[in-house]
């Protein structure tokens, strides 16, 4: 007897937090009737005859929203990815540390090799991961026709992600995607644009022209960016989004 009760405290600690953590980690006063509101909403299931015991509740407190909430930048940022991928359709294609969302569904079109300082393996066919540093590809100088770094270079040595403290990582890792990428090949690269700054521990903003001097070794052939509105827009002229806080730049480069 004794063991199952303790099997069963931290069954019970666990729908208790299910239950009640939606209100106490909001601590906002609109919490309470969106709360009130879920009990109404049980109560009317359970006169309708619908079984749903006490038990089972999990509330989900703040997903009644006009608007489908969404992170514009890795939404449009994996269309645009995709899109451009798709276009030339290349025997392979390397990724380093992008959204696994999108080089997941990207596996679906050609064979990816997935490289990250924290591997993930799905084990999907086409889906190869590499444990490796995007400060050090495991890849021979201009020998990749086809790779995407989307929303990874401005974490580079901030040490978010467990990687060594590091001031000039965003350079290093410029020069090492310049490196492998064979001669005609196709750079995808994304990262926060506006008022350059360090966040120290999550991110860097970056100018346009920053971005487009790291690459100053590669071609820009085509510039999009999701603005400060969400606002996806292609084919943009750098020189007129000075003003951006935390835009989202999308560039293509060759060599």
């Amino acid at each position: 007897m004794l063991i199952n009760r303790q099997n069963k405290a931290p069954k019970t600690l666990l729908w208790l937090w299910r239950v009640f953590g939606p209100v106490l980690q909001v601590i906002n006063i609109l919490s309470l009737p969106k709360y009130f509101g879920f009990v109404r909403d049980w109560l009317l299931f359970k006169k309708m005859r619908g079984s749903a015991r006490v038990i089972h509740w999990h509330p989900c407190l703040f997903d009644r929203v006009a608007e489908t909430k969404v992170d514009r930048h890795y939404f449009y940022q994996g269309v645009w990815g995709m899109e451009k991928i798709f276009r030339r359709l290349p025997d392979a294609h390397i990724d380093i540390g992008s959204d696994v969302k999108f080089v997941g569904m990207l596996s679906r079109l050609t064979k990816v090799v997935f490289v990250d300082i924290r591997p993930f393996r799905p084990g999907l066919d086409n889906f190869y991961a590499v444990e490796a540093s995007l400060l050090h590809l495991p890849f021979a100088g201009n020998s990749v026709a086809s790779v995407s770094c989307l929303s990874v270079a401005e974490h580079i040595g901030l040490g978010r992600y467990g990687d060594p403290i590091d001031p000039e990582g965003p350079c290093k890792a410029s020069r090492e995607l310049a490196r492998i990428l064979a001669p005609g090949g196709n750079l995808y690269f994304s990262t926060p644009i506006g008022r350059p700054r360090v966040c120290f521990n999550a991110h860097r903003i970056f100018s346009f022209m920053e971005i487009i001097n790291l690459f100053d070794d590669l071609d820009l052939v085509d510039l999009s960016v999701v603005d400060d509105n969400g606002k996806f827009l292609r084919g943009v002229d750098p020189n007129g989004f000075y003003s951006q806080i935390y835009a989202n730049g999308l560039f293509h480069f060759t060599k």
